[in-house]
Formats: C-alpha cells, structure tokens, sequence
C-alpha cells in the first residue's frame, strides 16, 4: 500500500516541482546553467522513483529479498536527491520545503518497512 501512496506522491511531486522550476526561472533570476542542473536532477529523480517502485512491487509480490535490496538502495539515493531539492537547489520557496519534507517522510518510512520486509524474507 505504501509503494501505491509513495509513487503516486512522487509523480505528484515531480509535476509540482518541474512547475515550481518553470515559475521560478520567470519570475526570479535563476542562473540558467543552475536551471539545467535542476532539471536534469529532477528527471534522474523521477526514473529512479520509477525503477525503485518496479522492484519494490516486485520484491513484495515475489516474496524475494534482491529486488527490495535493489529498491532500498535506490530510496537511498532518491532520498539524497530529495535533500538537494530541499536544501542545496538555487532558490527554494515554502512550497519546496513542504513538498520535500513529506517526500523525505514517505522515504524514511519506506526505507524502514523494506528493512523490516528484507528481515522477514531472509528469516
């Protein structure tokens, strides 16, 4: 259930924030070299949100340990880009704050459960 609520957020919060980033680079100056990083940033977040909910599913459907190890290391990863956006991004508004706080919740408690699952698969 909570790999449905977390891709749906994500796919949420990859729209919102690509908006957030068009708004930002007209309105405010946004160093266009600092526009492409974000980007392109974004994009690698949303493929790797993408494959790390397809093993998720697949390692809690097939009951197997490889696929959620898979998908534990790719929350990781997603969970530091996730403080890029939060912290680090040129100019972050309340909105990014909000968007990437709840995002790094859903990632923490996700990384938790797939633990716990990992744990249970192997015993």
């Amino acid at each position: 259930m909570l790999v449905y609520l977390s891709g749906a957020y994500h796919a949420f919060y990859f729209l919102a924030t690509l908006l957030l980033l068009v708004y930002k680079s007209q309105v405010f100056s946004y160093p266009q070299r600092h526009l492409v990083l974000d980007v392109a940033l974004l994009v690698a977040t949303g493929v790797l949100e993408a494959v790390g909910v397809y093993f998720g599913t697949k390692g809690n459907l097939t009951e197997a340990e490889g696929p959620l190890a898979v998908s534990l290391l790719l929350t990781g990863i997603t969970a530091l880009l996730s403080t890029y956006f939060l912290r680090w991004q040129t100019l972050v508004l309340w909105v990014d704050t909000a968007l990437g706080a709840t995002r790094l919740a859903l990632h923490g408690l996700e990384a938790v459960l797939q633990v716990v699952t990992i744990a249970a698969f192997v015993s």
